[in-house]
């Protein structure tokens, strides 16, 4: 006979309105067979009790609806960002402050190696300095190249000889190879068309950085350390090789995590749409294919996010499209038409106008009812732009976590106060009726969902300051958003995002009750560990 776990705890967050609390849910087949009191499986049989989270808070399965595989792998670089950071095993990293710094982490590393020298986290926005240059790289090594990813992961800057290797210099026409006033590069690459050459000259691919199977490891450790149990990988290659790799190692059972990969939408887009559905038919329980991601613009505090008027404060150009808008309508109409779900990173307002008038487009030739495609980031969108959504049917997933790791910067130098104090409106979003989520996009920053439901209850930034206090939600509500809200945007909703009879026993396990106060703590509720279909995960 099927044996029947009843998990015990001291109090269980089900999501679910018609139960909201329990003490007890009983686990039949990874799946939840019974909730309620001890004697919630008593109609089903005999059952077994587990007292091992007797002490704990369960709520179900925390569940990112943005993040990106080389979470993990990144770690194999060093890393040289302004925040605190801990790696997938536990080890913190100091932040960095200054380029001063940042060359001398990076030289460390040099010294260990006789290879190429790549840091990733960095930001300038957070220096006072000269932004950085080939000059300061230089300093780490003449010999080797020498690359620094952006933490926004839409730029970054490399030494001389990387910029030889590119074959990058003055008579170099590539929009996003940026110039001195004399002329030449003076080492920043902004978005994807200009930083790929540097990055296969350097055999960094961001596939090769996912599709490892020491990457895909330590998806699950740093997923089973936030409380989270189904994850994306939100641009993905996906090759064949990539497929067979993903199903052989989520297919173990004892991995901890449902990934949720979505094709880059690249190239043209009957092939994408055909590569999207045949993916979708090598699905399994742990991991789910057949979405795409459309890249449109780039990073507000790169400056390459396409910004309404009037534009940066500082005057800078009006950022780079990654997808041309022709394009992007061209795609939104092919995936629509062949019933492809569609991921679209969105972080000005003008990209998410240009996306929304391409997705009204397809809905109106190409009827779909339901579709439930998706802006991602969304973080300039005003009231009249989510309304659209909503009148669409189309899902926001909000990067709350923006408001306390850039929300300073913001305000000062990129969009001003007025713009900063509506920036991730997932009050809007909720009150104009759409689809919401909300999101951790890392390793742009860490993966920790209550974290992110807490930079939304209170939309505090790095100094204290609350960015917009209208647009605050309540504890509950955040909740919903990285439980059944993030669950709606992956068209999993039916399977988890609640404890519910039927449902998969994906269950997040807390050291004390997220619900308890007004949020101000909420960001501290410790994360014990995961059940990922019954099966118990503590790291």
């Amino acid at each position: 006979m099927t044996e029947t776990r009843v998990f015990k705890a001291r109090k269980i967050l089900t999501m679910d309105p018609l139960r909201p609390t329990a003490s007890h849910v009983a686990v039949r087949e990874g799946r939840i067979l019974a909730v309620g009191d001890a004697n919630c499986a008593a109609p089903w049989g005999d059952f077994t009790v587990d007292d091992r989270l007797a002490d704990t808070v369960i709520m179900p399965g925390l569940v990112e609806g943005h993040a990106h595989l080389m979470a993990g792998a990144m770690w194999q670089f060093t890393y040289v960002g302004y925040h605190d950071r801990t790696d997938p095993d536990g080890r913190a990293w100091a932040g960095i402050d200054t380029a001063d710094a940042m060359i001398a982490r990076l030289r460390d590393g040099a010294a260990q190696s006789n290879e190429k020298v790549f840091g990733w986290g960095f930001d300038p926005i957070f220096l006072s300095s000269e932004r950085l240059n080939k000059t300061h790289l230089d300093q780490v090594s003449t010999d080797r190249p020498v690359a620094v990813l952006f933490s926004n992961f839409h730029l970054m800057c490399v030494n001389s000889v990387a910029l030889e290797m590119a074959g990058y210099d003055a008579d170099t026409p590539l929009e996003g190879v940026v110039k001195g006033p004399d002329g030449t590069p003076t080492g920043e690459l902004q978005e994807m068309a200009a930083m790929f050459p540097v990055l296969r000259r350097m055999e960094i691919d961001f596939r090769t950085l996912s599709q490892s199977e020491d990457a895909i490891q330590s998806y699950g450790k740093i997923a089973t350390r936030a409380g989270v149990t189904t994850m994306t990988d939100l641009y993905s290659m996906l090759e064949d090789e990539d497929i067979a790799l993903m199903r052989r190692l989520t297919g173990a059972d004892d991995y901890p995590l449902r990934i949720v990969p979505a094709l880059g939408a690249s190239g043209a887009p009957a092939h994408v749409a055909d590569k999207a559905l045949a993916l979708r038919e090598q699905s399994t329980d742990k991991l789910r294919l057949g979405a795409v991601k459309l890249m449109t613009d780039g990073s507000i505090q790169g400056w390459t996010a396409r910004v309404r008027w009037p534009g940066y404060v500082g005057g800078q150009p009006n950022g780079i499209w990654n997808t041309a808008p022709a394009e992007i309508f061209a795609l939104t109409e092919e995936m629509q038409r062949r019933g492809v779900q569609m991921h679209i990173h969105v972080n000005g307002d003008e990209a998410a106008e240009v996306s929304l008038e391409a997705l009204e487009a397809a809905a109106r030739a190409h009827p779909w009812p339901g579709a439930r495609h998706v802006l991602q980031h969304c973080q300039m969108m005003d009231r009249a732009l989510f309304a659209r959504a909503a009148e669409l049917g189309v899902a926001c997933n909000i990067f709350a976590n923006h408001l306390w790791y850039f929300g300073d910067q913001h305000a000062a130098l990129t969009i001003g106060p007025d713009r900063a104090n509506r920036m991730d409106a997932t009050r809007t979003a909720l009150d104009t009726g759409v689809m919401t989520a909300i999101h951790s996009d890392a390793p742009v920053t860490p993966l920790g969902p209550l974290f992110t439901a807490w930079c939304a209850v209170n939309r505090e930034t790095m100094t204290g300051q609350v960015l917009g206090p209208e647009e605050r939600i309540s504890v509950s509500e955040a909740l919903e958003l990285i439980t059944l809200g993030a669950a709606r945007t992956l068209r999993l909703d039916h399977e988890i995002g609640s404890i519910e009879p039927g449902k998969r026993a994906d269950f997040a396990v807390l050291g004390d009750d997220p619900t308890d106060g007004d949020g101000a703590t909420l960001k501290d509720v410790p994360v014990l560990g995961t059940v990922f279909g019954g099966r118990v995960h503590l790291p």
